[in-house]
């Protein structure tokens, strides 16, 4: 039972995210000591000065790109380069800007038609964080000593007595079940709400929290912002936060792990394929079309690394990614070829020489947001398979007038190939490939088309 509706500026979204330090440095003031030279090799350790000003002075460029909405990664004060370690999370970080810069950015951003969405890293915080830092000094006598998990006192975090985030010394964990806690985390969420606009939370590892804690999260967030979007970072089972009680939607990791076996890995052949994606969208329900559909993010390989540099790979997994249902994001950079390992190595800096972009894939990702924007099917929770046959997939995305058509063959190339179109589509004698202008004819019942080259995707439109 859904307790709000979900914001349907959501499934009409192209979602961009941006980690903060590596963007782009509009202002070399607040840059961190020791900044490293733009467009060196990133390391764990290392800044390069990203901030709020460098993405205000690209918003024309994500604008143009069709971008309507933004996730950043942590923003608040913290020492490390990901600021997945908070010390003030009513404070942006110096080396990012001010809380006045901040709330030009929203502004700014606004009113170019770019919603904001904000990390909210509520199950651990940095041990610089003021109430740690209390428990550090004062040890059993502190106010806030139960608001971290410690088995004795004095704080050791050599051996850390204290429970962490993932064994990291540095980020300690909260005790969310602590009421004092909540009333805290709540009152940051509700900050950045209502005093700067922003549109919605990424929750960072919500299984890690209790979910009585994400229950009474959305309360507080709806009841401000009926609108604002909630998505959590979940990479297995969804089904557990899309009961309409915590999230709006998650990251969608398992339908990437999907598509990369289809597209890339070839681990998956067309049935196996369509067989997962279903079942994943009949457990996401009628929240479906508002799951954040992701390639690739600040926790895992670039996909251009992935498919080898492969662009016929990645075109595949870039169309199956954008003719799915649900939402989109792409990872900063990935639109302009980008490439890197996994962390540190997919946190690099955007390049913003335009000689060093990769144009095939940047065209790419124009063309798919380009038809996804115009095209209300690709939004819809419709979709009908057409054909699955050994390599083949096909499938119409659908609503009311409007159809898309998305035929993907990962593997050998495939002749005379005719794929029946339902009763219910709408009979249109001519379509025409986004990609390549191509024109595919409609006879009795089928599009024939003659050949589908190896490692090829085509989406086709009416050619009215």
């Amino acid at each position: 039972m859904i307790t709000y509706s979900i914001p349907e500026w959501v499934r009409d979204a192209i979602f961009y995210q941006i980690f903060v330090d590596r963007f782009a440095n509009g202002d070399q003031s607040n840059d961190p000591p020791g900044v490293t030279p733009w467009g060196s090799p990133p390391t764990r350790d290392n800044f390069f000065g990203g901030d709020l000003q460098g993405i205000l002075d690209h918003l024309p460029y994500l604008k143009d790109l069709g971008v309507t909405a933004l996730y950043l990664t942590p923003i608040f004060k913290a020492r490390s380069n990901h600021k997945y370690d908070t010390c003030d999370y009513l404070t942006i970080d110096p080396s990012f800007g001010t809380n006045q810069l901040f709330h030009k950015f929203v502004d700014k951003a606004h009113s170019r038609g770019i919603r904001i969405l904000l990390d909210a890293v509520f199950n651990h915080c940095g041990d610089d964080f003021w109430a740690f830092e209390d428990v550090k000094q004062r040890g059993g006598a502190s106010l806030y000593k139960d608001w971290f998990y410690t088995t004795t006192f004095p704080i050791n975090q050599d051996s850390t007595n204290y429970q962490t985030c993932g064994g990291v010394a540095s980020m300690p964990k909260l005790k969310v079940t602590n009421p004092k806690v909540q009333e805290y985390l709540l009152k940051v969420a509700t900050y950045w709400l209502q005093e700067y606009g922003v549109d919605g939370w990424r929750l960072d590892v919500p299984w890690k929290v209790n979910i009585d804690f994400w229950h009474t999260f959305r309360e507080v967030v709806k009841k401000i912002n009926p609108e604002a979007y909630i998505v959590g970072e979940v990479w297995r089972d969804p089904k557990p936060w899309l009961e309409g009680d915590t999230c709006d939607g998650i990251m969608n990791y398992p339908l990437r792990d999907y598509i990369l076996d289809y597209c890339v890995r070839d681990t998956m052949d067309a049935e196996d394929f369509d067989y997962a994606t279903s079942r994943l969208r009949d457990v996401c329900g009628l929240s479906a079309p508002y799951q954040m559909n992701l390639l690739g993010s600040h926790d895992t390989p670039r996909i251009l690394t992935l498919c080898n540099h492969d662009i016929k790979r990645a075109t595949l997994a870039i169309t199956a990614l954008f003719t799915a249902v649900g939402t989109t994001m792409i990872y900063y950079g990935d639109e302009i070829g980008l490439v890197g390992e996994n962390d540190p190595d997919c946190r690099g800096c955007m390049i913003w020489e335009e000689k060093a972009w990769n144009n095939q894939l940047l065209n790419t990702y124009r063309i798919l947001i380009g038809v996804r924007t115009n095209h209300p099917a690709l939004r819809s929770e419709n979709l009908e398979k057409l054909i699955v046959f050994n390599s083949i997939y096909a499938y119409r995305r659908y609503l009311d007038d409007d159809e898309v058509i998305t035929i993907i063959n990962p593997r050998e190339e495939v002749s005379c190939q005719k794929i029946p179109l339902s009763s219910s589509s709408i009979i249109h004698k001519k379509w025409r490939d986004v990609f390549t202008g191509r024109i595919i004819s409609y006879n009795k019942g089928y599009l024939e088309i003659n050949s589908i080259p190896s490692q090829t995707a085509l989406v086709l439109v009416s050619d009215k």
